[in-house]
C-alpha cells in the first residue's frame, strides 16, 4: 500500500484550478513541495555524515 501512495501523482494544477480560495492554492503548492524538501534535507544529512566520516579516517 505504501508503494501504491508513493506512485500516485496528485494533479497540483486540477486542485489550483478547483481551490475555494488562494489559501487553499499557497496549502497545496507548499504541500507538493514538502517531500522534496525532506529529501533534500536527508540528502544533506548523509552527504555530511559520510563527509565526516572519511575526515576521521574510517
Amino acid at each position: 500500500m505504501r508503494i501504491i501512495s508513493l506512485v500516485v501523482q496528485v494533479d497540483v494544477a486540477e486542485k489550483i484550478k478547483n481551490a475555494p480560495d488562494s489559501g487553499y492554492q499557497i496549502g497545496v503548492i507548499i504541500g507538493s513541495f514538502i517531500p522534496f524538501v525532506i529529501l533534500i534535507g536527508i540528502a544533506y544529512w548523509m552527504y555530511n555524515r559520510a563527509k565526516k566520516r572519511d575526515e576521521n579516517g574510517y
